[in-house]
C-alpha cells in the first residue's frame, strides 16, 4: 500500500514540474498578432466646430409702469398674443396727501379766478352794447374770462390726474392703462392683481408689468473658445439642433462675434456668438430652448479617405502600412502618404494610395 501511494506522489509531482516547463514555454514564444485591413474609399469629409447656446428672442421689450399704483386688473397672461398699443393692465393710483391738497388748493383758487372773470366779463358786455366801453376793454375782458376758464379746468384735470391718474381730455393718453408697446408673444406677467408697482424714472427702472416679445425674430446665442473663435467670421452657416425637438434642425447665419472675451471656469477665454435663425411657420419655438450650433470650417466632396487611427505622424510626414503578404503570415511595408482634411475619424488621403490598397487597421487577433 505504502508503494502505491509514493508511485502516486511521484505521478503527480512529474506531471506538475512537466506541466510547469510546458506553462514557461508557451509564455516565452513570441505572439503573432493579426490585424485587420481597411481599404481606401471615395467619401465626403467636413471639418465642424459645435457651439453650446440656447434660442431667444432677438428683441425682449420689458413693459414698464409710467404710474405708481396698484395693479387692479390684469387682462393678459403669458402665452397671449397682443398687438401694438393693447392693453395688458390697469394701475390704480394711490393719491399723495400733500399733492392732493395743492391740487385741491389749485382748484378753488381756478374757481374763485374764474367767478370773478364771469362777473366782470358779463359787466363788460353790457357797458360794450350800451356803446359806453371801447371794444378794446370787451375783448380784454373775454380773454380773461377764457383764460380763467381754461386754468379752472386745468386744475380740475390735475385733481383728477392726482386722485385717479386719469382726467376725462386724457382718456386715450391715460398711464393707468399699461399697453403693449409691440406686437408680439407675452413671455411673462410677473404681477399679479393687487400687487404695488413703481414707474419708471430716472432713479429706478420701475416695475415690470409683462415681456413681450416677436417670437417669428429668433436668434441663437452661444460661446465659443478662443482656439476656434479664429476659424469663424460673420456670414458662415449655420445648423442648429434643438434639444427638446430631436427631429429638428433649423438653418441660422452668424451675424455677430464679441469683440471681447470673457474667461470661464475653466480658465479659457469665451467669446459670445449670435446667430440669425430661419424658423419654420409650423414649429413653435419656446424662448430659452438649448440648441447646439454646428458651422463647417472646411469640406471636401468626392475624396479618398481612410480611418485616422491608421495612419502614424512622424514630424511633418504621415505614413501607413501597406499589406504586402498575408501568408503565411501578414507582411506589411511602412509606406508615406500626403494627408488633407481630417475630421476626427477619417482623413484625406491625397497622394500615395489607392482603392485597391490594403492598410493595416487595429489588431484582432492574438495568437499562440
Amino acid at each position: 500500500m505504502k508503494r502505491i501511494l509514493k508511485f502516486i506522489f511521484i505521478g503527480i509531482l512529474v506531471f506538475l514540474v512537466g506541466w510547469t516547463f510546458y506553462f514557461l514555454y508557451t509564455k516565452s514564444k513570441p505572439r503573432k498578432v493579426v490585424y485587420e485591413t481597411v481599404s481606401p474609399k471615395k467619401e465626403s469629409i467636413k471639418k465642424s466646430t459645435i457651439i453650446t447656446g440656447k434660442i431667444s428672442p432677438r428683441d425682449e421689450i420689458l413693459i414698464k409702469p409710467q404710474i405708481s399704483g396698484i395693479v387692479s386688473e390684469v387682462y393678459k397672461e403669458a402665452g397671449q398674443k397682443v398687438s401694438t398699443g393693447e392693453i395688458i393692465a390697469k394701475v390704480k393710483v394711490i393719491p399723495d396727501v400733500g399733492s392732493l391738497n395743492s391740487a385741491e388748493s389749485r382748484l378753488r383758487t381756478a374757481e374763485i379766478d374764474l367767478t370773478q372773470a364771469n362777473q366782470e366779463f358779463e359787466r363788460q358786455k353790457k357797458l360794450f352794447e350800451k356803446g359806453i366801453v371801447t371794444k378794446e376793454e370787451y375783448e380784454k375782458a373775454e380773454t380773461a374770462n377764457k383764460t380763467a376758464k381754461e386754468n379752472y379746468e386745468t386744475a380740475q384735470d390735475a385733481l383728477q390726474i392726482i386722485k385717479e391718474g386719469i382726467s376725462e381730455r386724457t382718456a386715450q393718453y391715460s398711464s393707468t392703462l399699461i399697453r403693449s408697446t409691440i406686437s408680439g408673444l407675452v413671455l411673462d406677467v410677473p404681477v399679479k392683481v393687487g400687487n404695488s408697482v413703481i414707474q419708471s424714472n430716472t432713479f429706478n427702472d420701475g416695475t415690470t408689468i409683462a415681456a413681450i416679445a416677436n417670437m417669428n425674430d429668433m436668434i441663437f446665442i452661444g460661446n465659443v473658445d478662443e482656439t476656434e473663435v479664429g476659424r469663424i467670421k460673420e456670414g458662415m452657416k449655420m445648423t442648429l439642433t434643438i434639444g427638446a425637438l430631436q427631429d429638428v434642425k433649423l438653418d441660422a447665419v452668424l451675424e455677430y462675434i464679441s469683440p471681447k472675451g470673457v474667461e470661464s471656469t475653466g480658465g479659457a477665454n469665451q467669446f459670445e456668438i449670435k446667430a440669425a435663425a430661419t424658423i419654420k411657420e409650423d414649429i413653435f419655438i419656446r424662448a430659452g430652448y438649448s440648441a447646439n450650433g454646428e458651422i463647417i470650417l472646411a469640406a471636401v466632396d468626392s475624396v479618398l479617405s481612410i480611418p485616422e487611427n491608421t495612419v502614424e505622424f512622424s514630424n511633418d510626414s504621415a505614413f501607413v502600412h501597406i499589406l504586402k503578404a498575408e501568408k503565411p503570415e501578414q507582411i506589411f511595408e511602412k509606406h508615406f502618404v500626403e494627408v488633407g482634411l481630417s475630421d476626427g475619424v477619417n482623413i484625406e488621403i491625397k497622394n500615395g494610395l489607392t482603392t485597391d490598397d490594403k492598410i493595416r487597421g487595429s489588431a484582432v487577433t492574438n495568437k499562440k
